[in-house]
């Protein structure tokens, strides 16, 4: 609970400083044996995070999150035009430090491709919502996850 103010609290920080940059990003998920699993992935620095990116002239949000979701973890399907919510983070781009507000989609996930293009560059885990509450960089990003149980 701490961490989330400090988190907060810095965030508000940054971004009066700094403009804070939208982004989309999609949370992978498939329903297995009657439970949800969702597609975590590493960030270049390794921590366990989902999918996401700028977004990309000409796609609506949710198109962004879809393309990301190809890209970085290397999986397609039926991704949702209303996000789940919105996590709001910090991303270190040299020495600054810029406010990102990223909207995540649920990505029903129909295919999982064998090679794809940030391959090299990721690592990618089918978790529980449990798992994924314990080894998820953020809380945050488990809160928002966990509403996936709402979809029905």
């Amino acid at each position: 609970m701490f961490q989330r103010l400090v988190t907060s609290l810095r965030f508000r920080l940054v971004a009066r400083q700094s403009k804070i940059e939208r982004q989309a990003g999609a949370i992978p998920y498939a329903i297995v044996d009657g439970q949800i699993a969702v597609l975590l992935i590493t960030s270049r620095s390794g921590r366990w995070i989902f999918p996401k990116g700028r977004l990309i002239d000409g796609l609506q949000p949710h198109e962004t999150a879809a393309h990301e979701a190809r890209e970085e973890a290397g999986v397609e399907g039926v991704i949702s035009d209303k996000p789940l919510g919105c996590w709001r983070t910090l991303k270190r781009r040299g020495v600054r430090l810029l406010p990102l507000e990223v909207d995540l989609y649920p990505l029903r996930v129909t295919k999982q491709l064998d090679a794809w293009k940030e391959q090299s560059e990721r690592k990618r885990h089918w978790a529980s919502l449990r798992e994924a509450q314990r080894v998820l960089s953020d809380s945050r990003l488990a809160d928002i996850a966990m509403k996936l149980k709402e979809l029905g």
